[in-house]
């Protein structure tokens, strides 16, 4: 049987990640290859230390003094709680890990910038980058470990990553055309990615939609499990990856008060009871909310799955723009009516229309599978 080696961001404590990760071997797998998740590092900031206090002096001129104010008030209020933190996320790690040990098949080995590795091209037929943010300047740097350097250009396919960016940073640009120029195969999962390579290297990149959701139902109903500490009553579920200002917490609140649901809280240190769910328990989560509200992608696909209401909110704090691959997610399935706005009655957003979804997701299944077969050179 033929092996492929599957590189993606390893994130024990995102949700996304690990599921996106699953799903991608998955989907391999069913078209008959083998398949290993191959650990890795991603490579340092290129960034002085002059060039860091730089920008975070234009960071904190760009904002109000009452936005520094709680900035400050946050980074004491987190010092004083730093134990707490700590706690939570080492229990989280553990949930994630074991989830990965349970369902994804990992390298015996960590591909680390700068090191140099022999014997990857004999090991795998084919390697696959995707399908997370694999691409993303500020968070991999440009490593050309990312782009699978370390087997040869025909072995190189990409199978819907994401830059996770609206433009690919000037000092990383000519690398990133040389990088996208020597890959066999290219494909996103967003539109604004499908520009930047157009715009990098002239070539075209299929836009795929994210392997979460090639998998149906049954699929992820044998990965789910029952949370420890889902509600007996109904509940409006939130994950939020960005912060939450004090008038967003009061909109989830008024949501709340419509069906007077009891609030459950993913990722977040205010819900610590269920800080450590594994993504298991997220998908059931997930699949039983009276509503979801997030600004995840992910959560998006999955309340989608399951048929479920959800609210999508412009994520604030670090990442505040609205992603390209959330907004390709909304258009893609007719869903652009569920970004938040205060125009619409709280009530109207526990109804939502799935009747045309199933149609729209065969229709994209069938192209991923169609990309993914050429690419691979399965004959059926």
């Amino acid at each position: 049987m033929k092996r492929i080696g599957l590189f993606t961001i390893i994130d024990y404590l995102n949700y996304g990640n690990r599921l996106q990760n699953y799903a991608a071997q998955e989907v391999l797998r069913s078209l008959g290859f083998e398949v290993e998740t191959i650990l890795n590092e991603a490579a340092r900031p290129e960034i002085s230390r002059s060039e860091y206090i730089k920008n975070r002096i234009r960071n904190a001129l760009r904002q109000s003094p009452l936005k520094l104010l709680q900035k400050a008030f946050n980074k004491f209020r987190d010092s004083k709680n730093k134990a707490f933190y700590e706690e939570c996320r080492r229990k989280r790690a553990l949930s994630f890990e074991a989830f990965s040990r349970r369902y994804i098949c990992e390298s015996d080995f960590r591909l680390i910038p700068g090191r140099l590795y022999e014997n990857l091209d004999e090991r795998y037929d084919f390697c696959v980058a995707g399908s997370d943010q694999i691409w993303n300047p500020h968070i991999r740097f440009g490593s050309s470990l990312d782009f699978l350097s370390f087997v040869p250009a025909p072995k190189r396919l990409a199978y819907a990553p994401s830059f996770g960016v609206a433009e690919i940073p000037d000092r990383y640009r000519q690398r990133y055309s040389q990088y996208l120029s020597e890959m066999a195969t290219l494909s996103v999962r967003e539109e604004r990615g499908a520009e930047i390579i157009r715009d990098l290297c002239g070539r075209e990149a299929k836009v795929l939609v994210d392997p979460t959701l090639m998998l149906d139902s049954s699929s992820w109903e044998a990965v789910a499990v029952p949370a420890r500490h889902r509600p007996a009553k109904e509940y409006l579920l939130t994950y939020f990856i960005g912060a939450l200002s004090a008038e967003r917490k009061a909109t989830l609140q008024a949501l709340a008060a419509v069906k007077k649901l009891e609030i459950v809280q993913l990722a977040s240190f205010d819900d610590p009871l269920r800080y450590d769910a594994d993504p298991g328990e997220f998908v059931d989560y997930i699949s039983r909310a009276a509503l979801v509200c997030t600004d995840s992608f992910h959560s998006c696909i999955f309340a989608m799955l399951a048929g479920r209401p959800f609210v999508v909110f412009e994520r604030e704090g670090k990442s505040a723009e609205m992603s390209s691959r959330l907004e390709t997610l909304l258009k893609k399935f007719n869903f652009a009516d569920r970004k938040y706005n205060t125009d619409r009655a709280l009530e109207e957003w526990f109804a939502i229309d799935y009747s045309h979804f199933a149609t729209l997701l065969e229709v994209e299944r069938l192209q991923a599978l169609a990309y993914l077969k050429s690419a691979l050179n399965v004959q059926c």
